[in-house]
């Protein structure tokens, strides 16, 4: 039976256990529990979506999964934070907990074994310092997962939700967006934390498609193209693109970018997914010849 007491407050729970923050694990916890609400919300759950949790630091917004879905299973990498996890758990029998490192432990494995073939969501407040590391691992790696919401630095989220033509599209932008539709959800101040961070998070919904949202003749040479026209943001694309390791000189460059209709002028802030692709499958012919 699902215990329905409300979520303990992080606060009490670290005074209580005396717990210390790791600043080497980038460790902030959320105790603003209307925030913690409206991330729930934002995550689109119902009763019975299962979820992968990654960081769920003391369990408040376990808690509020636990309440919410079919099946929880929690990630921590902090072997400190188990036993208090075991506590603010307790009860919950649709929740299980994993003492692992996200991007060591075997995900694929971790996920059948709990979910069997049941798409999963992912929720997570992640640490800042490996936030880009973990969203590509999840996105890369093709799992069964249907959607991850999470809570990142504003800045951080600003560029994974990114159009063409901004200042801060860019290659992470492209990438992302590539494996999935993203959405900007909410802004949360610092002060929703402990302890509090000196920037603004925000929380953003990746809801990934049934495939790339780009059709390409080589998925490496898409994501080789991407970084090299984003290699040098204020340069025009004639010239990052023939400085790169894509081993094409400016004539035949320039050449490559007329016949898919692109000005050599422009920069690689200003292209979409699908004109990087028509680059990227112009130089994948020429170089299978």
């Amino acid at each position: 039976m699902r215990n329905e007491k409300k979520p303990s407050l992080a606060k009490e729970l670290m005074n209580k256990y005396d717990f210390k923050m790791a600043k080497s694990l980038g460790q902030n916890f959320l105790v603003n529990e209307m925030i913690l609400k409206e991330i729930v919300e934002s995550a689109d759950l119902d009763e019975n979506d299962f979820v992968l949790e990654i960081g769920p630091g003391i369990g408040t917004m376990t808690q509020a999964l636990g309440k919410q879905v079919k099946k929880v299973v929690a990630v921590e990498i902090d072997k400190r934070l188990i036993p208090i996890l075991n506590v603010a758990l307790f009860g919950y029998d649709n929740i299980s907990v994993v003492n692992e490192d996200i991007l060591k432990v075997d995900l694929p494995k971790l996920l059948l074994d709990n979910f069997g073939d049941q798409k999963a969501k992912v929720v997570a407040n992640l640490p800042y310092y490996i936030t880009t590391p973990i969203i590509m691992m999840l996105l890369e790696d093709k799992l069964n997962l249907k959607s991850i919401t999470i809570m990142i630095q504003k800045e951080v989220a600003e560029r994974i939700t990114a159009s063409p033509g901004g200042k801060v599209y860019g290659a992470l932008s492209v990438a992302v967006q590539y494996y999935a539709k993203t959405h900007l959800m909410m802004i949360v101040p610092p002060d929703a934390f402990v302890p509090q961070p000196g920037v603004d998070s925000a929380v953003i919904r990746i809801d990934i498609l049934d495939k790339p949202s780009v059709e390409v003749k080589n998925e490496k040479l898409f994501f080789d193209v991407v970084k090299a026209g984003f290699s040098q943001r204020r340069k025009m694309l004639l010239n990052t693109l023939t400085s790169s390791n894509l081993n094409f000189t400016k004539e035949q460059i320039r050449e490559i970018l007329a016949e898919c209709g692109i000005d050599e002028k422009r920069r690689a802030e200003t292209l979409s997914l699908q004109e990087f692709g028509k680059i990227a499958d112009k130089i994948y012919d020429i170089k299978i010849k």
